[in-house]
C-alpha cells in the first residue's frame, strides 16, 4: 500500500467525518415496529437490533463449529441457514483455560466461532464504511470478544466495529506431530486460523452490512496484539486487512512457540489427558470430554501460536526484520505501567523480597537493575517490581517492535498515561493505585464490561479523542484528523510517541529515557 501524506490522511479523514454526517442527517430511521434491521450475509439473513444509536447483529457464525471431528483442524465455512436467523443474542465465549477475568454466568462452548458486529444505524450497502476487527487479550488462555461493545464507537465515528472469539489454550494451540501429519496448515495455530477466517468472512460479507472489504483493520490488546503480530507474518492472512492496531503486546516479547517445542509440549499434554499414545493421541483427544481437556492444561506452560509451520513459517519478529510480512500502516503502544497488573501476586513484597525477585528473573545483572530501580524511589517495592516489569519487557519492547515497523512502514507509537484509570471489575483494592496497569485503556475504546469505576469528565473526553482517532487510522491508514492532537509518524530512531492523557494529548521524545530502553538494551533484556 503506498504511504499517504499527513496532509492528504488529514483531508481525507475530514471529507469522510462529512461524510458521515450528511448520511446521519438523511438516512432512514431504524424501524418502528421493533423487527429489527435485515441483512442478507452469503451463509443467510440475519436479523439484529436497534441498541442506543447504532444497529448490532450479535452471535453471528463466522465459521462451523469446531467439535466432533473438527477438534484440532483448520476452521470450515459456517453452514447455510434457511430463513431469517435471530442476530439480537451474543454467542458463548470459548472454552476458558484459566477461568478469569470473565462473568461467571457467561455460557462457555467449544461451539464458539462467532462475532459480534455493530454499525452506525444509518449504514446501507452502499456507504463503504471502514471496518475495525477487534481480536481480545487474555495470554491465548481466557477471554471472549463479548466484553467488548462497538456501539458507541460506530455511532461517534461511522465504522463498522466486529468483536470475535477464537479457540483457547489446547483446542486452539495444540500442537502434535499426529496433527502435523494431517493438516495443510500444521498444528498449533487453530486460534491464529480462526482469526484468520473470521477476516476472510468479514471480507467477504462487510458490503452487505455497508462496510469496505478493501479498508478492515485489526486490532488486538495483550494475546491479541500477539495474535495481530502473527496475522501479520502469516500467508493465511495476506490480503484480509490494510491496517493493524497492537496495543499491548510487542512481537519480541509475545513471541510464537517454535515448532520442535510446542509439539514435545504436545505429547506431554496428551499424557496428562489420558491419552499416551502417540500413534492414537490425536484420535484419543478428539474423543475427549472438554472437561479432561481443561483439566490437562498446565498454566505454567506458555501457549499461543506456533512457528515453523505453514500457517506461521517463522517467528513474526524475524518476518517482520526480513521484510517479508504482511505489510500494512501500523499503530503501536501501551499503557504507561503495563506491569501493574502482572506485579499483583507480589502485593505485600518486603525489600528483600524484591532483591531476590530481581535476581531471579535477571541473575548477573541484578544488581544493576536494583541500582537503576532503588527502592527509595517507590512508595513501596510492590511499585518498583511493577516498574521494572513495565520497562524490561513491554514498554521497551513496544519502542524495539515500533523501530522495526517504521523502517519499512507508516507507524505511529501511543502511550497511554490516565494515573486515576478505572481499575478493571473486581480489582479496585484499597490503598492500591492500579492506574495505567495492562489493560486500562480497555474502557476508553469500547462499551468494555469489565471497567471498574466510571469515567470523570475529563476521562470520558479522552475515551471519545481515542475511539475518534483509533477511527480516524481505520478511515485513512493515518491517525490524525480534525480535533485530535497531530501525532507524527515514528522516526528510525523509535522518538516521537503520542501520550493519551486526560488533561490533552501531546507528543513527547522522552520515552525512551522514562522507561530507560537504553539500559535494558545494553544487556539484550
Amino acid at each position: 500500500m503506498p504511504a499517504r501524506s499527513p496532509r492528504l490522511a488529514r483531508l481525507t479523514t475530514t471529507l469522510a467525518v462529512l461524510a458521515a454526517s450528511v448520511l446521519a442527517l438523511t438516512a432512514t430511521p431504524a424501524r418502528a415496529d421493533g423487527s429489527g434491521p435485515v441483512v442478507p450475509t452469503r451463509s443467510g439473513v440475519l436479523r439484529g437490533q436497534v441498541h442506543d444509536n447504532a444497529e448490532e447483529f450479535l452471535g453471528v457464525p463466522y465459521a462451523a463449529p469446531p467439535v466432533g471431528a473438527l477438534r484440532f483442524r483448520a476452521p470450515q465455512p459456517a453452514a447455510p441457514w434457511r430463513g431469517v436467523r435471530d442476530a439480537t443474542r451474543q454467542g458463548p465465549a470459548c472454552v476458558q483455560f484459566v477461568d478469569i477475568g470473565i462473568d461467571p454466568a457467561q455460557p462457555r462452548s467449544e461451539d464458539c466461532l462467532s462475532l459480534d458486529l455493530y454499525r452506525p444505524r444509518w449504514a446501507h450497502p452502499g456507504t463503504r464504511l471502514p471496518v475495525i476487527v477487534w481480536i481480545h487479550g487474555g495470554a491465548w488462555v481466557q477471554g471472549t470478544g463479548t466484553q467488548f461493545g462497538g456501539r458507541t464507537t460506530a455511532d461517534l465515528t461511522g465504522a463498522i466495529v466486529v468483536s470475535i472469539n477464537y479457540r483457547l489454550g489446547a483446542l486452539g494451540y495444540l500442537a502434535l506431530p499426529g496433527l502435523d501429519a494431517e493438516s495443510r496448515e500444521g498444528s498449533g495455530n487453530w486460534g491464529t486460523l480462526d482469526q484468520a477466517a473470521a477476516l476472510r468472512w468479514v471480507h467477504d460479507n462487510a458490503a452487505a452490512f455497508g462496510g469496505d472489504p478493501g479498508n478492515v483493520t485489526v486490532t488486538g490488546q495483550s494475546a491479541g496484539s500477539g495474535s495481530v503480530c502473527a496475522l501479520l507474518a502469516s500467508p493465511a492472512a495476506t490480503g484480509l486487512f490494510s491496517h493493524a492496531v497492537m496495543q499491548s503486546g510487542p512481537c519480541g516479547l509475545l513471541a510464537a512457540r517454535p515448532l520442535a517445542g510446542a509439539q514435545a509440549q504436545g505429547q506431554a499434554y496428551a499424557q496428562r489427558a489420558g491419552c499416551p499414545d502417540p500413534a492414537a493421541a490425536v484420535s484419543c483427544l478428539r474423543g475427549a470430554s472438554t472437561a479432561a481437556l481443561v483439566s490437562a492444561s498446565d498454566p505454567s506452560e506458555p501457549v499461543g501460536p506456533v512457528s515453523g509451520t505453514p500457517t506461521l513459517p517463522v517467528q513474526p519478529r524475524d518476518a517482520i526484520a526480513s521484510g517479508r510480512w504482511n505489510k500494512v500502516p501500523v499503530v503501536i503502544g501501551g499503557t504507561r505501567s503495563e506491569g501493574l497488573l502482572f506485579a499483583l501476586g507480589s502485593l505485600g513484597m518486603t525489600p528483600d523480597q524484591y532483591a531476590a525477585a530481581v535476581r531471579t528473573q535477571f541473575g548477573p545483572a541484578a544488581d544493576q537493575v536494583l541500582a537503576r530501580y532503588p527502592l527509595s524511589a517507590y512508595p513501596a517495592p510492590f511499585y518498583a517490581w511493577a516498574a521494572v516489569l513495565t520497562d524490561s519487557g513491554w514498554a521497551c519492547g513496544t519502542a524495539a517492535t515500533a523501530a522495526a515497523f517504521a523502517r519499512q512502514v507508516p507507524t505511529y507509537q501511543y502511550e497511554f498515561d490516565d494515573p486515576n484509570s478505572p481499575p478493571l471489575l473486581g480489582l479496585d483494592i484499597p490503598g492500591v493505585n492500579l492506574g495505567n496497569a495492562h489493560s486500562a485503556e480497555l474502557a476508553y475504546l469500547f462499551d468494555f464490561t469489565m471497567q471498574g469505576r466510571a469515567f470523570t469528565p475529563e476521562q470520558q473526553a479522552l475515551a471519545t479523542r481515542m475511539k475518534r482517532t483509533w477511527a480516524a487510522f481505520a478511515w485513512t491508514g493515518s491517525p490524525n484528523g480534525p480535533g485530535l492532537a497531530a501525532w507524527p509518524r515514528v522516526a528510525a530512531d523509535g522518538t516521537a510517541v503520542l501520550k493519551f492523557q486526560p488533561g490533552g494529548d501531546t507528543v513527547f521524545a522522552g520515552f525512551a529515557d522514562e522507561h530507560q530502553c537504553g539500559f535494558w538494551q545494553s544487556f539484550g533484556a
